[in-house]
């Protein structure tokens, strides 16, 4: 655990979807009441799987209380003053603003703790993650197993239909099993609209 000279710090936990990102926020979250810490969680509305909007659930069955956000100005606006703890699930679905906000928590002195994966379905960039994982001084990605392969799997992999969703689908899209598997680099698949259309004929 990184302990400055002061307190406050940002810590990220990245990945693909079943790698445990939102099992080891939770698992700090644990520890951190433990140890007697004012403790506040968030996540984005956004995302209402397993337990509702009103809990940050694992897809072990985890869950944590948190309090619906729609706008990182709104994690601002609720953080009480005596909180030392601060966590967000599923940072990826907030505004640009959460790298602003996270880092004036941390400012102030608070240790702020983001989840979320840091690419989307196509492999690309997925909202404020790269940014904030510029920004903090704690950064763990974690990995999920590839379901073709066996191998360590570092994609999300949107399925429609049981198909690979084409390019030019939505980049938000929230679902579980039914709709995302955890594959590797080379088992990724994201066709184009003309060949997506190609393996229908």
């Amino acid at each position: 655990m990184f302990h400055g000279t002061q307190p406050g710090w940002l810590e990220v936990i990245s990945g693909v979807m079943f790698s445990g990102k939102s099992e080891e926020m939770i698992r700090r979250v644990r520890r951190a009441v433990i140890a007697k810490k004012n403790v506040q969680v968030f996540k984005s509305h956004v995302d209402d799987r397993y337990g509702g909007v009103y809990t940050v659930s694992s897809h072990d069955g985890t869950i944590v209380e948190a309090e619906p956000v729609q706008s990182s100005l709104e994690i601002m606006e609720r953080v009480r003053p005596d909180t030392e703890v601060v966590a967000v699930d599923e940072a990826q679905f907030l505004d640009m603003g959460i790298v602003t906000v996270a880092n004036a928590l941390a400012a102030r002195g608070v240790r702020v703790i983001l989840a979320g994966t840091d690419s989307d379905f196509r492999a690309e960039r997925f909202g404020a993650m790269p940014e904030l994982m510029a920004a903090a001084e704690i950064v763990d990605k974690l990995h999920a197993i590839c379901v073709v392969c066996g191998g360590p799997a570092s994609r999300n992999q949107r399925l429609v239909n049981g198909r690979p969703a084409p390019y030019d689908s939505p980049q938000i899209m929230v679902g579980g099993r039914e709709s995302y598997e955890a594959r590797c680099r080379h088992c990724h698949q994201v066709p184009r609209k003309d060949e997506a259309q190609g393996a229908l004929l």
